[in-house]
């Protein structure tokens, strides 16, 4: 009898966790076996093709990516959800080998997962690095290096010229001088390293990060060869650059650049956490690798777009040289003045984020969103470049209107979430300012000095968007276009 009453309970309590349900979890393609859904983003646009897989199965949806459960978020409301009511849960990033290998075991801040460490990083960086003062002290340096490019550029008038290395060449250097103070004698390194850093830290580079007990596979594809040499060499480049700076006979300017800054933060022992040469090596690694190419690619979408709109450009270079007058150049102090042109950068980060979906996150704790179960240690892609061209929230979202954010309330800086190309939230871009005001100034100034013409034989029409693979989306063709100096037009 004794054993009977015992069998009992745990008979119903075993026929009741039979029958219960399993998590309700977002619908999503079926996936193969053992690799699931990895060859749905084995496409050089994946953000293209999942925001196809959306329309099917829903604005949130299941992915398996090997061994990683995954979710694909291509609405605003559902982004919002994401990054601002759970935030707290879905703030973390996964730990990518590349990723994680590049940027010192994640003591970076775009990189590392979420924790105290990552939380001084970030202040860091938002407090003494790159805040809208600190930005603006190095308004001299990008003043100068883009009336550099210009003139320059002027000696090539009435002959195509590739914009894209143009403007490459433009944000590497301008990043040099922020971030170690000098561009002449290292620029040339600094660039193989970056074109080396985007291959290193590409989304599906590693198979181990998706198949943990097939790392043999990078092995023996020379992968993790590859990513050990080049990882030592940007730490040789680094240690070089810090070992010039604490060289009492180095040149200290007054405006110090961000490594003096943070070699000052490190002797000062003022941050709750120990600053090693390591951290310090992880930020410069986020400044190089996320400041070069992406404004450079933006720039080169506006262009584009300008380019297959005759009527915006324009209306953009009326606007820029009324206020200008006779000067030769825009400066700073022109841009707030120039509602057009932010106007334009907003439409071009709309249709042409620079990086499409945003970094992965993962989730950090059980989470429900829209009644279904996001387990912990959930892949979490954001899809910005769906998310802005979602008929729900803008007309006809294919098309490039600037005007669409003249006389609107709608930012780019992560509170609308209809428009996310910096994310949002605790993960939002810490440098949205610096990287705004050389896209600005850039584009200001291309409009201002030259008019600009198709290379003969060529239509608006041909100008295509096709889009490179790789984590910043770059313009697959480069971008050739004539430009006239103005004065040679008379206007």
């Amino acid at each position: 009898m004794i054993i009977l009453l015992l069998i009992l309970p745990i008979s119903i309590l075993f026929l009741l966790l039979l029958h219960k349900k399993p998590p309700r979890t977002p619908p999503g393609p079926r996936s193969l076996p053992v690799i699931g859904n990895l060859l749905h983003l084995a496409t050089p646009t994946p953000h293209v093709h999942l925001w196809r897989l959306s329309r099917t199965y829903g604005p949130l949806m299941s992915l398996n990516l090997g061994s990683k459960p995954t979710i694909v978020v291509s609405s605003s409301q559902i982004a919002e959800q994401v990054m601002r009511t759970h935030d707290l849960a879905f703030c973390s990033r996964p730990k990518l080998l590349g990723q994680h290998k590049l940027f010192y075991n994640g003591l970076d801040v775009a990189f590392a997962p979420y924790g105290h460490s990552w939380r001084e990083m970030r202040k860091i960086c938002v407090v003494h690095l790159l805040s809208n003062k600190r930005v603006q002290s190095f308004r001299p340096v990008r003043e100068e290096e883009v009336f550099r490019m210009t003139r320059e550029l002027s000696g090539d008038s009435g002959r195509v010229a590739n914009l894209s290395p143009i403007m490459l060449g433009l944000t590497s250097t301008l990043i040099c001088r922020i971030a170690f103070g000098k561009a002449e004698s290292r620029r040339e390194r600094f660039d193989e390293l970056m074109i080396e850093a985007q291959a290193m830290q590409a989304g599906f580079a590693f198979v181990s990060d998706y198949f943990p007990w097939l790392g043999w596979v990078d092995r023996l594809t020379g992968m993790i060869a590859r990513l050990e040499q080049f990882s030592k060499d940007m730490d040789d480049f680094v240690e070089q650059l810090i070992r010039e700076h604490l060289d009492s006979s180095w040149p200290h300017f007054m405006n110090p650049n961000i490594l003096d800054l943070l070699i000052q933060l490190k002797k000062e022992n003022s941050t709750s956490i120990t600053l090693t040469w390591d951290h310090v090596k992880a930020i410069l690694m986020d400044i190089f690798v996320a400041a070069t190419d992406t404004s450079a690619a933006t720039v080169i979408w506006a262009m584009t777009a300008l380019v297959k709109n005759p009527v915006a450009m324009e209306r953009l270079q009326r606007e820029i040289r009324e206020l200008v007058g006779d000067r030769t150049q825009v400066n700073e102090d022109d841009l707030p003045k120039l509602a057009y042109l932010n106007a334009v950068i907003k439409e071009t980060l709309r249709l042409f984020p620079a990086a499409p979906l945003l970094l992965p996150r993962e989730s950090m704790s059980d989470c429900k969103i829209n009644g279904y179960t996001i387990p912990a240690k959930t892949l979490v892609f954001i899809n910005a470049w769906a998310i802005a061209r979602d008929p729900e929230s803008w007309e006809n979202p294919d098309e490039f209107v600037p005007e669409r954010f003249l006389n609107s309330s709608i930012d780019i800086l992560g509170t609308d979430f209809k428009v996310i190309p910096f994310g949002a939230g605790r993960r939002g871009c810490p440098g949205i300012a610096m990287g705004l005001a050389t896209v600005e100034l850039t584009l200001a100034n291309l409009l201002h000095s030259f008019d600009w013409e198709l290379p003969p034989g060529v239509s608006k029409e041909d100008i295509d968007t096709e889009v490179s693979p790789g984590l910043t989306m770059h313009k697959k063709h480069p971008l050739y276009l004539v430009p006239i100096n103005r004065t040679q037009h008379g206007s």
